[in-house]
């Protein structure tokens, strides 16, 4: 791929004698979408554990920006700010609204007026800024996860990791996620790496579409291609509901 932003190579997780992520190959181009798709315990969240440093490789590369290479949790502040990642679960502060959002900027020393300004206008964004002081812990599941996102906005990363952020929501909060994944991609060029297990959310958002399978990454490429015309087997089997797990 042109311009890439991450690419990744060799890499393995292994835990004693059992490897559950096993990827040769896989690039992800800047300002694309691309969605990690597959069945339960195929590794996708794995991935997106390793590339965020949440979690160790046991071999392999993953090679940041184009030229920081890093395959261990060791050092480098700034390319962890590059990045940030939402969870399906969110985790949220005992704290307002606006302070759960605010938190990361104030972490990273922000002018209070910068960090009003980009609270106030995350909150608008998402649609809660009736909300910004009401305790966070007391929203619905919906907001609560629009909060998550938000939190993650403000910090204007360049990659953005999302591990199933719609996985348990209602239709109307699944729409305006998606719809905020759309904004950001489309108008700030923001990397999305998203893990879905819905086919058609990878077909409404995602530019390129990688296939795990077992913890293997089986097929990777442009959405289109990966879910109309799959090369593997299994690809296929699993996008056409044959896949039995």
């Amino acid at each position: 791929m042109m311009n890439e932003i991450l690419k990744i190579k060799g890499l393995k997780k292994s835990y004693g004698k059992r490897t559950v992520l096993s990827v040769k190959e896989l690039s992800i181009e800047k300002g694309s979408v691309m969605a990690i798709i597959g069945p339960s315990g195929a590794g996708k969240s794995t991935l997106l554990r390793i590339i965020n440093r949440l979690e160790t490789p046991s071999a392999g590369e993953i090679v940041y920006f184009g030229d920081t290479k890093l395959t261990d949790q060791s050092g480098n502040i700034e390319l962890q700010r590059k990045m940030t990642m939402v969870f399906q679960k969110p985790t949220l502060l005992d704290r307002s609204v606006y302070d759960n959002i605010a938190f990361g900027l104030k972490a990273r020393k922000f002018e209070k007026v910068e960090i009003e300004k980009r609270v106030i206008s995350a909150l608008q964004t998402i649609g809660l800024l009736e909300l910004k002081d009401q305790k966070a812990r007391t929203l619905s599941g919906g907001e609560a996860q629009r909060v998550a996102f938000a939190r993650a906005l403000v910090l204007d990363p360049e990659i953005i990791l999302l591990d199933e952020p719609t996985a348990n929501l209602d239709p109307a909060n699944v729409g305006m996620l998606e719809a905020l994944i759309r904004k950001i991609n489309l108008e700030k060029g923001t990397t999305v790496v998203i893990v879905t297990h819905n086919l058609l959310q990878a077909k409404r958002l995602a530019t390129h579409v990688a296939f795990f399978y077992d913890g293997n990454l089986l097929e990777y490429g442009d959405m289109h291609r990966v879910l109309d015309d799959p090369i593997k087997d299994k690809t296929r089997d699993f996008v056409e509901g044959r896949m039995i797990y």
